[in-house]
C-alpha cells in the first residue's frame, strides 16, 4: 500500500530514531523524507535566495528563524518529489509552525494522514546516545553498551581502527536537548490530539518493532 499524497509527522526527542524510522517508510512506500536540516542544506549549497538568507544566520551561529525555516519548508513543497507524499522530520517544533504547515498544506488541497509521537524514556534515551560513535572509514555505527566493536579498536564491518563521536552525543548536551524538545513540543501534542490524527507508539523498543508499529497505527499493514 502507498500511503498516496498524505504527508506524516514523525514526532520525537534527540535520538529517539526519527530520521531511520523516516528512511524506512522512505524506502519502503516511495514517500519522501523532509528534514529540515536537509531543506536548509541544499538551499545553502543551491545559493538560492532563501538559502543565502539562511547562510547568514548559519554563518553567525545563531538559529535561522521561524517565518525563513516556513518558507524554506513552503519553496520545497513545490518540488515533484513533494507529490509523492513526505515524512516530516524535525518539523514542526512549536505551534506557530504547526499552524503554518496546516495553512501550506490547505493551499495545496492537502492535510495531514498522521503525526506519529514515539514515546521515549528520557534516561534511557540519554544512555542510547551518548555511548554512540561510528568508524569514520566506513559509517558503521556502534554503541558502548548496546552495539560494541567484537575486537578492541577494530571495526566489525571494514576493520578499520579510527572512530568519531558526535560533540553533542554525551549526556549533558542530550539532557539539555531533550529539555528544550519538552519545553518547545509539549504544546504540538495536545493541538494535534485536538485534531484527531495523533498517534503514539512505543520509540524504545529494537528498530524492527518500532517500525512494525508504526506501520499498524498508519494502517499500512
Amino acid at each position: 500500500m502507498n500511503p498516496a499524497a498524505e504527508p506524516i509527522i514523525l514526532l520525537g526527542p534527540p535520538g529517539a530514531g526519527k530520521g531511520t524510522q523516516a528512511r524506512r517508510l522512505e524506502e519502503q512506500y516511495g514517500m519522501t523524507q523532509l528534514s529540515t536540516g536537509d531543506v536548509l542544506r541544499a538551499a545553502v549549497k543551491a545559493g538560492t535566495a532563501l538559502g543565502r538568507e539562511a547562510k547568514t544566520y548559519m554563518d553567525a551561529g545563531k538559529l535561522v528563524p521561524d517565518d525563513l525555516i516556513i518558507r524554506l519548508i513552503e519553496e520545497w513543497m513545490q518540488k515533484p518529489e513533494a507529490k509523492k507524499g513526505f515524512i516530516l522530520d524535525g518539523f514542526p517544533r512549536t505551534v506557530p509552525q504547526a499552524q503554518a504547515l496546516d495553512a501550506m498544506l490547505q493551499k495545496r488541497d492537502l492535510k495531514l494522514k498522521a503525526v506519529v509521537e514515539m514515546k521515549v524514556d528520557d534516561a534511557a534515551l540519554v544512555e542510547r546516545v551518548s555511548g554512540r560513535f561510528t568508524c569514520t572509514k566506513c559509517g558503521e555505527g556502534y554503541h558502548d553498551s548496546f552495539k560494541p566493536l567484537e575486537k578492541a579498536g577494530e571495526c566489525n564491518k571494514c576493520h578499520g581502527h579510527e572512530f568519531i563521536r558526535r560533540p553533542d552525543d554525551n549526556a549533558e548536551t542530550m539532557t539539555t536537548r531533550l529539555q528544550a524538545y519538552h519545553a518547545q513540543t509539549a504544546p504540538i501534542i495536545p493541538y494535534y490530539r485536538n485534531q484527531g490524527i495523533l498517534l503514539q507508539v512505543d520509540g524504545m523498543g529494537e528498530m524492527d518493532a518500532v517500525h512494525a508499529e508504526i506501520k499498524k497505527v498508519l494502517n499500512l499493514i
